[in-house]
């Protein structure tokens, strides 16, 4: 895998700029879903990935070397785990998507209401 640079980053963060803006403009609820789904899907969604990068940034920190030993430090490394787990505890937002799509398709035009 060829290295990551920090514009790769930035152009990942200027795509959910986009959806966002996109999103402003009210399109449809099925296309806004889909493209939403995506960013929050229970294994490979954003809060997971988030979630990983934020534990391998510690490591990373905590295992290099030249990385000061102090309490400063591992208070916080334990501020990304925690900020960590926070994250990943929003894994579960697909749950909220799907939810979401079913009201929506339950409460379509095309479906009869109930007398």
């Amino acid at each position: 895998m060829p290295a990551l640079t920090p514009d790769d980053i930035h152009t990942a963060t200027e795509t959910l700029s986009r959806l966002t803006e996109y999103l402003h403009d009210a399109p449809n609820p099925a296309e806004a879903l889909a493209l939403v789904e995506p960013l929050l899907d229970e294994y490979t969604g954003i809060p997971v990935q988030l979630g990983d990068t934020l534990r391998a940034l510690a490591r990373a920190v905590l295992d290099h070397p030249n990385t000061p030993r102090t309490p400063e430090t591992h208070l916080l490394i334990a501020e990304l785990r925690t900020a960590a787990w926070e994250q990943t505890d929003q894994h579960t937002l697909h749950y909220v998507l799907d939810d979401l799509r079913t009201l929506l398709d339950n409460d379509s035009p095309n479906t009869p209401e109930c007398s």
